[in-house]
């Protein structure tokens, strides 16, 4: 597909040039980012790409009430997530591997929400695991055999940002930390939790940015994707299948 000037992989709908080739260069279609986008740009970014890509979810982030109200109307077929303040349109890919969402807290769960969508769309099979804070070690405890089941981790946190740190001292499971924005004044809009996720002293706890639910999803996603199976993993590291 191209553009008026012939360029390829590009779709000019005047207010935006939609990138049709990503999903050839990278494996992965290209994602509306909803908020700043009227309804009807929204609606028209997501049929050009559900054309461009029929047979695989297109999934559009951080929408109003009205975009999603909008979107439902003109695709009864598209599934919204209220929680994410989401929406898809298409088919979910079959799962590879598997990634483990685990947020701290009730307060994260549109960031928690945005990366567990996006993770299922971007062809990983996703585990929630909600309100295992700092505050009652003894929740995350019980979920451990869970974790270090998945083929990587995304953990979600705001206040002082101490959840990361936790589960990368009780796994050896890839891991990307998500700062929230949600704690009282000092935590100065998830600037606290960010810091303490970049500071933290357990290995291999890689970061995104403040709320960058999608941002982590599309990580974790990849890493699962790309897994060797866990029967493979088994057999070649001596330990029982």
């Amino acid at each position: 597909m191209t553009d008026e000037q012939g360029h390829e992989g590009v779709a000019d709908l005047g207010f935006a040039r939609v990138d049709t080739g990503r999903a050839a260069r990278t494996g992965d279609p290209e994602v509306v980012y909803g908020a700043g986008k009227t309804p009807e740009q929204v609606i028209a970014i997501l049929d050009r790409l559900h054309a461009t890509h029929p047979d695989r979810a297109v999934l559009a982030t951080r929408m109003s009430d009205a975009g999603l109200a909008a979107v439902r109307a003109a695709h009864p077929s598209a599934v919204v997530d209220e929680v994410a303040h989401a929406v898809t349109l298409g088919d979910l890919p079959a799962g590879r591997g598997t990634v483990a969402v685990v947020s701290a807290g009730t307060s994260d769960a549109p960031v928690a929400a945005e990366a567990a969508l996006t993770a299922r769309v971007y062809g990983a099979g996703v585990e929630v695991v909600s309100d295992v804070g700092v505050a009652g070690l003894h929740r995350v405890l019980a979920v451990r055999d869970l974790l270090v089941a998945a083929d990587c981790l995304v953990v979600v946190a705001g206040m002082e940002g101490a959840l990361p740190s936790v589960v990368g001292g009780l796994t050896g499971v890839p891991l990307v930390a998500v700062p929230t924005s949600i704690g009282y004044g000092a935590s100065f809009g998830g600037l606290a939790a960010l810091l303490a996720m970049l500071n933290s002293c357990a290995p291999g706890v890689t970061v995104v940015n403040i709320d960058n639910g999608f941002g982590a999803g599309v990580f974790a996603a990849r890493v699962a994707r790309n897994a060797r199976p866990r029967a493979e993993r088994s057999s070649q590291d001596g330990a029982p299948s």
